[in-house]
């Protein structure tokens, strides 16, 4: 169950890099699905998705490798809750191992006002805030950053690796009894051993189990400080650096072994339970307690308006009395008031009687003159209306002229606009035309000079060959002089020599040695004459 819970902490981060538009789905073709799984591969693998996407580097003063390892101590040390954080109580769990591991002292203090800064309602961190609080240097003020990195590895193998104590050590072995030094590397499971602290080559495993056993020996063979593992293969001698050493490694291997023999988990990960256990213990009973104190609340506030309300009921009944004397006077001096406005009242209305019977009168006589200029305007609106109806009959005669020219304006603009086109069709087909024709007189042009560059090259050529023919004719006319003297000179001689005339020239023989000597006629006869000379030799007895 463990396992799952840190693979699922690791896949959540993967899974939140790859949700680009943060629907909470990703697509099959980002996944890969793969036979051979390794934890620490696979949690590499989730790193690199999401660092690219959430650390900032240019302000970190570790390395790549230190942050992906603070990465993995912040799941490991992280609620199960998500989106995930770190509560204060687990930072200073976390700081504390990293200064315990550099080789200096926790400074309270430094921490304690680290957490002020914090947002009251925030007291926690994100997996890239404790990488940037870790890279800040911070926590880790006067250390290089060798010593950071190598804190870092040692506070990882601890709570990720389970690696319960490591360091050199003498090892005897079980065939030549030879005395090696090896690295020994001691897990809650099993004690693995190594040529060096690189971990390059593994020479072997010392498996534990609930029957295993761990004892001191006596010093013998020149080796001091030595302790016997029994495990239920065989057994280990093994000899420390010094008596602290090998008790120190006597008591881990102890540990281990009574931890197998209980079920129980490695030590920091019983003890990181136990804080969580605690602190959802403490969590539970703030939340009692605040719910307690929001009863009591309630009930208080309760309490409060029930005596508000009583208050307010007294102060009400005081004021309604105190209203209801006030009223009762008031109502006395208002009936007496009244009975002396009724009396007034009563003379002024009289006197309004009066002045209201003369201004009717005077208002009939006024209301009779205006009945007689209505009627007056009766007739005059007749004759008003009579003359409007002529206007519309004229009104609507200019309408319909008015549209028949409106409707004869419309086709003749449809005719100019159509002739307007034509035009435009013309103009825009003169325009092709005369673009044709000025390309076509370009291309003439072009050829016409290509024509002319060539004519310039074939009269230069035919220059060339002229000069090229007198030459070739006067040497003719040299070898023609010459002819003619030797024939002249042949003439003179002609009784002592014959001239010798040019022939066909024959195929010339390839000997191994190179060209023939002889001619074919020569090549037949000697031919006929060797087989005569095989014959001859083939009939002497």
């Amino acid at each position: 169950m463990a396992l799952r819970d840190e693979l699922l902490k690791s896949i959540w981060y993967a899974f939140t890099a790859l949700d680009v538009d943060k629907s909470g789905k990703v697509s099959k073709s980002q996944l890969k699905v793969t036979d051979n799984f390794d934890l620490q591969d696979f949690n590499k693998m989730c790193w690199t998705l999401s660092s690219r996407k959430n650390l900032e580097r240019s302000q970190l003063l570790i390395s790549n490798d230190d942050a992906f390892k603070i990465w993995c101590i912040f799941n490991f040390l992280s609620e199960d809750r998500y989106p995930l954080i770190i509560v204060t109580e687990e930072i200073e769990y976390f700081l504390r191992k990293l200064t315990e591991a550099m080789g200096g002292s926790w400074v309270e203090e430094r921490f304690e006002d680290y957490k002020l800064k914090l947002s009251s309602n925030q007291q926690c961190l994100n997996a890239w805030e404790l990488i940037s609080l870790v890279g800040s240097g911070h926590f880790s003020k006067g250390m290089d950053r060798q010593t950071l990195s190598m804190a870092i590895s040692e506070v990882y193998q601890e709570l990720i690796l389970d690696v319960l104590k490591q360091g050199y050590m003498m090892k005897k072995g079980h065939k030549r009894k030879n005395w090696t030094e090896r690295w020994f590397m001691l897990k809650p499971s099993c004690i693995s051993y190594y040529v060096g602290e690189d971990l390059a080559e593994k020479k072997g495993d010392i498996l534990l189990d609930g029957n295993c056993g761990v004892e001191p020996l006596q010093d013998k063979d020149g080796k001091k400080c030595l302790f016997l593992i029994r495990s239920s293969q065989k057994s280990f001698e093994i000899s420390a650096s010094d008596k602290k050493k090998k008790q120190e490694w006597i008591q881990a291997v102890q540990t281990c072994v009574n931890l197998l023999r209980q079920g129980r988990p490695a030590p920091h990960r019983e003890a990181r339970q136990k804080r969580r256990d605690l602190r959802l213990k403490q969590q539970a009973e703030q939340e009692e307690l605040e719910l307690r104190m929001r009863e009591l609340q309630t009930a208080n506030e309760a309490k409060q308006l029930e005596l508000e309300n009583m208050r307010k009921a007294l102060e009400e009944a005081a004021a309604n009395a105190a209203e209801e004397e006030k009223r009762r006077l008031q109502t006395q001096t208002e009936l007496q008031d009244r009975y002396r406005m009724d009396l007034e009242r009563e003379k002024m209305v009289r006197q309004q009687m009066e002045e209201q019977v003369a201004q009717k009168s005077t208002e009939l006589e006024q209301y009779l003159q205006r009945v007689r200029e209505l009627e007056d305007m009766y007739h005059q609106l007749e004759d008003a209306l009579e003359d409007e109806r002529h206007a519309r009959q004229d009104e609507e005669a200019v309408r319909k002229l008015q549209a028949r020219l409106l409707e004869e304006e419309a086709m003749k603009r449809a005719e100019l606009e159509q002739i307007h086109l034509r035009q435009q069709l013309a103009i825009s087909e003169t325009e092709a035309e005369k673009q044709e024709l000025e390309r076509e007189r370009l291309a003439k042009e072009s050829a016409l000079q290509a024509a002319m560059q060539q004519l310039e090259q074939l009269e230069q050529e035919r220059q060339g060959a002229l000069e090229q023919y007198q030459t070739v004719m006067k040497k003719l006319e040299d070898a023609t002089n010459n002819t003619k003297t030797w024939k002249h000179k042949v003439a003179q001689h002609e009784g002592l020599l014959r001239l010798i005339q040019p022939g066909s020239k024959g195929q010339q023989r390839i000997t191994n040695w190179g060209p023939a000597a002889f001619s074919d006629a020569e090549l037949s006869l000697r031919e006929k004459q060797w087989q005569e000379m095989k014959n001859q030799a083939a009939q002497a007895p």
